[in-house]
This record gives C-alpha cells, sequence and structure tokens, in this order.
C-alpha cells in the first residue's frame, strides 16, 4: 500500500510537467502573443460560464448542443494558453480588455433570471457578439505572430467561431 501510494504522489508530481511539456515547445513569441493568451483566457472562461447556464434553463436542443461544443473546445484552449504563458513566464492576469465580445455583470445576470424561448434568444445573441469579439482578437493575433503555436490556435479560433456564428444566425431565423 505504501509503495502504491508513493507512485502516486510521484505521479500527481510529475504530471503537471508532462502536461506542460506536451503544450508544445516553441518558446518564439513577441508581446501580442502573450496579451493574446492573457486576453483570450478570460474571453473563453466566460463563454464556458454561459454555456455552464443553458442546463437547467430550459433550453431548446440546438443550444444545448452548441453549449456542450463551445465548452468541449474553448476549456482545452485555455489549457494550451496556460501552458503557454507559464512557458514563456508570463502572468495569466489580463490587462484592459481592448476587444469587444465580453458580457457586462448585467448581462449575465439578465440571462441567469430567464428561460425558455426567451433565454435562447438572449443566449444566442450575445454568444454571437462574444464570437465575434473573439474572432477580431485571433485575427490581431494572426497579423504580428511568428509562433506556429499560436498561429494553430488563433486559425482554429476563427474558423470554429465563424462556423457557430452562422449556426447561431440561423437559429435566430
Amino acid at each position: 500500500m505504501v509503495v502504491i501510494m508513493k507512485r502516486i504522489l510521484i505521479l500527481v508530481a510529475v504530471l503537471p510537467l508532462l502536461a506542460l511539456a506536451a503544450c508544445g515547445g516553441s518558446t518564439d513569441h513577441n508581446d501580442a502573443d502573450v496579451e493574446f493568451s492573457q486576453q483570450m483566457i478570460p474571453h473563453h472562461q466566460q463563454a464556458i460560464m454561459m454555456a455552464d447556464l443553458v442546463p437547467g434553463s430550459d433550453a431548446s436542443a440546438d443550444v444545448v448542443e452548441l453549449a456542450a461544443q463551445i465548452k468541449a473546445a474553448q476549456d482545452p484552449e485555455i489549457q494550451t494558453m496556460k501552458g503557454w504563458l507559464a512557458q514563456w513566464g508570463a502572468s495569466e492576469s489580463a490587462g484592459q480588455m481592448d476587444h469587444g465580445g465580453m458580457m457586462s455583470d448585467e448581462d449575465m445576470s439578465s440571462l441567469m433570471g430567464i428561460s425558455g424561448p426567451e433565454f435562447n434568444q438572449m443566449w444566442v445573441t450575445m454568444m454571437i457578439e462574444h464570437h465575434e469579439g473573439a474572432v477580431e482578437m485571433a485575427q490581431d493575433v494572426l497579423a504580428t505572430t511568428s509562433n506556429p503555436e499560436v498561429e494553430k490556435l488563433a486559425t482554429a479560433v476563427v474558423q470554429g467561431q465563424e462556423k457557430e456564428i452562422t449556426t447561431m444566425k440561423g437559429m435566430l431565423g
């Protein structure tokens, strides 16, 4: 039993290092790459918070499915960007957000207070605006980055979120 516990403790100590190594080895980055990561992390976190409001809101099946898709895509991207910032020796805290798309506390409270078709309408409308802000941030970093990992993630953000924007606009009719 003691041997097993020691192995578990070693595994727990080593796993974060392995995860960081798996994030990639490129340390070639610029200030825009750091800023992109610092600002996209809270941006993605808010999208996940919005997705977390869907269960229990009497949302349509389409909204439930889209919320799950958003959460599944953005959580791993958050972990990747946190890994980059750690690798680059940069703080996770973002400065002033330069891009739109972030919902205010009032917006989030309003969303929490409704359900059914009204929730669907407001959630989709807010998520379109939120995604448009993320696309703008990703396009900005694509214009300046020389880091292939940042380029890959930013391209995935643009492609994935533009596709979801199209889907959501269709949901609004």
